[in-house]
């Protein structure tokens, strides 16, 4: 048989599964006389990778979660040996749904073995009141690698939009010694090198105010719907919500609602606990959640409200959108996210996106690579329809009169 033949017969089988073995009969080319059909076809690995996708998807011919369930220590040793990531990924959340194998996140010893990603997550972050004692520390860990992964892919970018979009706001010619920004104030005076001397002559001292190193220049409140379908969503604004408190800049809160709220602002030094402390699912009052909002601004006119929903409001929403309208009104920036993750613009209620909308509030979905540069964009007070449009962010619009 050609290798070429060989090689689309073979991706076929492990494509198709056993049952095509029969089917490959058919060639000529093969052996009609082996027991198996396609046993020249795999190899030693191929059959591993053939027995993993076999209890996995094979799972309901071959009678439920008797006899042909997958060992699971075994089974996720197979697929990290011979999957890529994205693969493993895909088959672990296969498992936890067609499988019902809630044990892979529940026992300590099959967790600590599991590639992380953000649906097991989250799926993870809802069963956290079902984990046993002793598989707590080991979901803590697991947890922790996932969002010091994400900490540093997004954590610098955010430090520096918010640091760039506040420093002119901070910046002073006359500092004290102490206050000096000495890599601003090098790049201001290259121009007055002395090659000769090998001196540099500082004719313009940067640097930052004292007085504002004492109280934040703007406040951000992060308010952030808890429900099942803003699971991701809930992940990134911890993080980033970690990020901007660490930033003497600003003052962060952090708010997280159900029918209820809480004020999880006390934890955002550590995301992790943050995270613990949410509580995935429930139903949605929004209004409830801006109430709260409006008795901890202080400075309405230096606070940015970054609200995160989908505006499914299970509450009053007459009063959630008057309470909106007195926010803006009062001086609050308010910003709706339809979502902060990778997923695009989930489904949303439509008619109250356009209520806010005609209120001018922004109201979109963003991505975590998009949040640091929005962020330092609302600090700056620009328009942030325009910049939605720049970065090919399609906005919800005012309805039609």
């Amino acid at each position: 048989m050609p290798i070429e033949e060989k090689e689309r017969l073979r991706r076929w089988r492990l494509i198709l599964g056993r049952q095509a073995a029969s089917a490959l009969k058919l060639y000529p080319s093969l052996n009609e006389d082996a027991l198996e059909p396609d046993e020249s076809l795999l190899s030693r690995s191929d059959r591993i990778i053939d027995r993993a996708l076999e209890q996995l998807y094979d799972s309901e011919r071959s009678g439920g979660l008797g006899p042909s369930a997958p060992y699971l220590p075994r089974w996720l040793g197979d697929i990290r040996t011979y999957f890529p990531t994205p693969a493993v990924h895909v088959l672990q959340h296969d498992a936890v749904k067609l499988l019902n194998l809630r044990q892979l996140l529940l026992e300590p010893e099959l967790l600590a073995t599991v590639e992380i990603d953000m649906r097991l997550l989250t799926q993870l972050l809802a069963l956290k009141d079902a984990l046993p004692e002793r598989t707590r520390e080991t979901a803590r860990s697991v947890v922790r690698k996932l969002v010091e992964e994400l900490e540093r892919r997004l954590a610098y970018r955010m430090e520096q939009a918010v640091r760039g979009s506040l420093s002119h706001a901070s910046r002073t010619r006359r500092p004290r010694p102490s206050d000096i920004d000495w890599d601003r104030t090098i790049r201001a005076n290259l121009r007055h090198y002395q090659r000769e001397q090998q001196v540099l002559i500082p004719e313009r001292l940067i640097g930052h105010q004292r007085k504002q190193r004492r109280s934040s220049l703007r406040d951000i409140v992060l308010c952030v719907d808890q429900s099942g379908s803003m699971a991701a969503s809930v992940v990134y604004a911890s993080i980033f919500g970690a990020v901007l408190a660490s930033l003497r800049a600003v003052s962060t809160r952090m708010i997280v609602f159900d029918t209820e709220v809480v004020d999880l602002s006390e934890h955002l030094q550590d995301p992790v606990e943050l995270l613990f402390g949410v509580q995935l699912g429930g139903g949605t009052d929004i209004n409830h959640a801006l109430s709260y909002c409006q008795q901890v601004i202080r400075r309405p006119r230096e606070t940015v409200l970054v609200l995160i929903t989908d505006l499914y409001e299970g509450g009053d929403s007459k009063r959630m959108r008057q309470r909106a309208a007195t926010l803006v009104e009062s001086g609050v920036q308010l910003i709706c996210l339809l979502a902060l993750s990778d997923q695009g613009t989930p489904a949303f209620n439509t008619e109250l996106a356009r209520d806010l909308a005609a209120l001018g509030i922004p109201t979109f979905a963003c991505t975590p690579e998009l949040f640091p540069e929005l962020m330092a964009a609302a600090l700056q007070h620009r328009d942030l329809n325009l910049w939605a449009a720049q970065h090919e962010i399609v906005t919800v619009r005012a309805a039609q009169q």
